[in-house]
């Protein structure tokens, strides 16, 4: 497609900006590319020039007071024009992130109300004044308060009946999915969360999704464990333990589609280990990814055929409202 290509790169400095020691280093990288350059009077509030280059490239450099750097690249001139509303740079709360397939979205988002780094991840959950609290892991939106959605498709959507059966959770910090299952009355529920950080995150600001499920460990049908799963689900194979169902909300399909990736390890042996824990008449629920990950998909389709045991698939297709994209559930079970 032909269009003009803007890019841009904001980065805040450790302190107040000091023109005459941050600026010679910045501009040698614009005469570098033989831009020839035009320095704007800023009375006194920053640096700020513009270099103008071959096939009419444009550079706009803007060096903020109190230290925040803006550049913007423009090149390839073309005579469509369209308007793109405001852009917030800069700002205390990032309020743009990308779908799984790469295209950048703007949340309503106002506030960080939890953060937190883990051993295993950065854990944000941010207020949205359209979706409610939103859990973001390293970046990646993870569920909404608005996302239940999410929560039933990766149950079944209301086909199952989960009462009086056992239920494996793999996952599932944020309590979405034990604050649903609890209501109908399952013999157990074992959840298996790997840190306290994400969870007593939701805990106090996920209510509206977790409920009070997560204010105890213990309760009258489930028991959370705060360990890793796969020395557990090995622990459950040796015992020769089994579930009725098997849920598996620690992550989506890796993007990426290299089958030696670390994470389609990761995702292949928890998939061997659950169908080993799951009853020949159980079933195994998961979320996918993007509809638009067609390959990243296929690829996953692909493993499910090389399992210990053979199974049968179907997926479902349903709109995440936070997401702001199509994502794809499967549900797998032993022939």
């Amino acid at each position: 497609d032909m269009a003009v290509r803007h890019y841009t790169l904001d980065f805040n400095l450790s302190t107040a900006v000091d023109s005459a020691a941050i600026v010679p280093s910045l501009l040698s990288i614009f005469h570098e590319q033989e831009l020839a350059e035009t320095i704007h009077d800023t009375n006194g509030h920053g640096y700020l020039a513009t270099f103008v280059g071959k096939n009419g490239r444009l550079v706009i450099l803007r060096v903020h007071a109190h230290g925040l750097v803006t550049i913007d690249l423009q090149c390839y001139e073309e005579d469509n024009i369209s308007q793109l509303p405001a852009l917030v740079r800069g700002a205390t709360v990032d309020r743009y992130w990308p779908t799984a397939d790469g295209r950048l979205m703007e949340y309503d988002i106002d506030e960080v109300v939890y953060e937190k780094d883990s051993a295993y991840q950065n854990i944000k959950i941010m207020h949205s004044k359209q979706y409610g609290n939103i859990l973001v892991l390293d970046g990646d939106v993870n569920l909404a308060e608005s996302d239940i959605a999410y929560t039933r498709a990766i149950t079944g959507n209301g086909k199952e009946s989960y009462a009086g059966k056992e239920v494996l959770i793999l996952g599932g910090g944020d309590g979405g999915i034990l604050a649903e299952l609890v209501k109908q009355k399952p013999k157990m529920i074992i959840m298996v969360e790997i840190s306290f950080s994400g969870f007593n995150g939701c805990k106090m600001h996920m209510r509206k999704t977790c409920g009070n499920t997560l204010d105890t460990l213990r309760g009258d049908c489930y028991q959370i464990l705060i360990e890793d799963c796969v020395p557990l689900l090995r622990k459950y194979v040796q015992e020769g333990r089994t579930f009725d169902y098997v849920i598996n909300d620690l992550t989506a399909i890796p993007i990426s589609t290299e089958p030696e990736d670390s994470m389609w390890e990761f995702l292949r042996l928890i998939l061997d280990l659950s169908m080993c824990v799951l009853d020949p008449k159980g079933k195994y629920f998961t979320q996918g990814n993007s509809v638009n990950m067609t390959e990243a998909l296929s690829l996953y389709e692909e493993q499910l055929g090389k399992l210990s045991c053979p199974v049968d698939f179907r997926k479902e297709v349903v709109c995440v409202p936070s997401y702001l994209e199509q994502w794809v559930f499967y549900t797998a079970w032993k022939k």
